[in-house]
């Protein structure tokens, strides 16, 4: 779920009503988290935060604190703690022990947790059902590491002779979500790190996905037998089973890591209400120079809190507004607003401050130097090699720009080079500089851009009806998509770390059709995959071997491509393939089947 980087696209906070509807839906979702665990997860009286990220995930953090929850369709059916939550209360899931604490480093790699990894109690495995959440934990500490939810029962474990995926593994120590907490604390990080080693026994030969022991098959016998028995007596089982109630997160220190505990406590720094001032000063600034763009105003105070006050901190600190000065990110705001360097406003009907403009002449704006970021932490040669790897194989597409008749009049005025090619956010970079440089934002309303003749004819000129009028002013958020909707369109493949292969136009997809022949046979045409990179004739050839089946390859009329033929209707097949082998986007695949009524 969280293996790659994905940007959240909004933040914004819960209301009073909507912190009480996700109170309710956890508790429906976790029967086993009572109330007092939940006001030390979420406590009655701070604020939440929602992300929505581009894969579809809500997360819901505290509000410059730890993200808690999240929530994988967005309806509220299937919502999971995170690990951070689960620090605080381990005792809110049941969870599963893993044989030994070497197999943690695969699935803090993002595997899947098999049946044979899993440490058997000795009342045996406890009675579960399909799609329940669970956690799980190595031996010796109590903190979770990863949180999932279960692929079968645990009658059909059994009838399976305990092997297969047990837990499809949702969040996990270490993955972009726990990383995109900053400062964040981790219980017991020297054994954390101590337990992570290697024992290649536990990887399914071939596979390096899934978690599996090769010597379980000697002891399945037992291992069913021990299923049973606990099957007859679940309630007993969880019971019996080891649970330690945990206040915080500061008591899951065990007492013999002393190194540990006392590294953790060095990390912990307390500010006074004067340094946090200078410290939300200095981010801010920071944000100011660095992220926080004009396209960007007018914003929320809550987005400019989490999307570009928050990710300028210094690593290692916890930035609270509630322990400076000012105790809200309103007051604090317009205090920097008295000071003239940026203007706000309230929004009466969200109750909410905006961010209006900045004054970048500002002598505090002017003496502040931002700091450049340090380059990231390399790469162990293991995880450098994988994504070597995958970069060979994969596909890269990226969407660019050339200026055209229409707007080639905005990149000379802003000094920029008309015969390049830009992707979208660098065009809108280029039509913003020229309305900053133009000073064309509307000064009684500073989310609207009053339009000049020359930003007129670059955003409408031809694209108004004869006899409408021209519009005097747009929508800060139109400006930019307007303006690349007026450009002309290119592409650029590369392949493996190719040569990168320029063309003009927009990305034509791949074309898969499944019709039918004499004798009522099913034959399966593909036409367009030249645009990715893919050779006609080896593609052929390998559908061929893939398939078992007859292909032939043909040039189309009028010598725009080739198209390749396969004997059979494996329409479905032949797209997935295409997007697991060949990286090809999905929304980049047209799929027409005339066989189908």
């Amino acid at each position: 779920m969280f293996k790659k980087a994905v940007e959240a696209k909004s933040h914004q906070r819960l209301s009073g009503a909507d912190r009480k509807k996700l109170r309710r839906t956890v508790r429906n979702r976790l029967p086993l988290l009572t109330d007092e665990l939940l006001d030390a997860i979420l406590p009655p009286k701070v604020e939440i935060t929602l992300s929505k990220f581009q894969n579809r995930v809500i997360v819901y953090s505290i509000e410059g604190g730890c993200p808690m929850f999240f929530d994988i369709d967005g309806r509220g059916t299937e919502i999971f703690p995170t690990v951070f939550a689960l620090w605080e209360a381990p005792e809110m899931l049941p969870s599963f022990m893993l044989k030994g604490g070497e197999v943690s480093r695969y699935i803090i790699g993002g595997a899947d947790l098999m049946f044979p990894g899993i440490l058997i109690p000795p009342q045996g495995y406890p009675s579960f059902s399909a799609g329940e959440i669970w956690a799980v934990k190595v031996p010796g500490n109590l903190a979770p590491i990863a949180v999932g939810c279960t692929t079968m029962s645990s009658e059909e474990a059994r009838k399976a002779g305990l092997r297969g995926k047990a837990l499809r593994i949702t969040h996990y120590y270490r993955d972009f979500l726990w990383e995109s907490a900053e400062g964040h604390y981790v219980p017991n990080a020297g054994f954390m790190e101590d337990v992570v080693m290697e024992d290649p026994s536990y990887l399914a030969p071939g596979s390096g996905e899934d978690i599996l022991d090769t010597s379980a098959s000697t002891g399945n016998e037992e291992d069913e037998s021990a299923l049973e028995t606990a099957s007859t007596s679940a309630a007993d089982a969880k019971n019996d089973a080891e649970v330690h109630v945990v206040g915080s997160m500061n008591e899951l220190y065990l007492v013999d890591d002393v190194c540990a505990t006392e590294t953790n406590t060095d990390k912990q720094i307390t500010l006074s209400p004067e340094e946090v001032d200078t410290l939300l000063d200095q981010c801010l600034l920071q944000a100011l120079h660095t992220t926080l763009k004009e396209k960007d105003l007018p914003i929320p105070g809550s987005t400019l809190w989490a999307n570009h006050v928050l990710p300028c901190r210094p690593s290692g600190l916890t930035l609270d507004i509630k322990k400076s000065s000012h105790k809200k990110l309103s007051k604090w705001l317009q205090s920097k607003a008295s000071g003239g360097m940026i203007s706000v406003k309230e929004d009466k009907h969200k109750k909410e401050i905006v961010l209006i403009s900045v004054n970048r002449s500002h002598p505090d704006y002017k003496s502040f130097k931002p700091e450049k970021k340090k380059a990231e932490v390399s790469e162990s040669p293991g995880e450098r090699s994988t994504a070597q790897a995958q970069s060979e194989k994969g596909l890269e597409i990226i969407e660019v720009y050339k200026s055209s008749i229409h707007n080639s009049a905005i990149f000379a005025s802003v000094g920029e080079d008309k015969g390049n090619l830009y992707t979208a956010s660098e065009a809108t970079d280029v039509v913003f500089k020229y309305i900053e440089k133009e000073n064309l934002v509307k000064p009684t309303n500073k989310s609207m851009v009053v339009l000049d003749p020359i930003l007129c004819d670059a955003l409408f000129k031809g694209a108004i009806k004869k006899g409408s009028a021209y519009p005097s002013e747009i929508h800060k958020k139109d400006v930019g998509s307007t303006f690349v909707g007026r450009m002309q369109p290119n592409h650029v493949v590369m392949r493996g770390g190719g040569e990168p292969v320029v063309r003009k136009g927009a990305v034509k997809p791949v074309q898969i059709m499944t019709e039918r022949r004499q004798g009522n046979k099913k034959v399966t045409k593909v036409t367009g995959m030249e645009t990715f990179l893919i050779d006609p004739d080896s593609f052929g050839s390998e559908l061929q071997k893939k398939f078992a089946c007859s292909t032939s390859v043909g040039e189309l009329p009028g010598k725009k491509g080739y198209e390749v033929l396969i004997q059979g209707g494996v329409i479905d097949n032949l797209a997935r393939y295409m997007v697991e082998h060949y990286g090809v986007p999905k929304r980049y695949i047209e799929v027409l089947d005339k066989t189908r009524k």
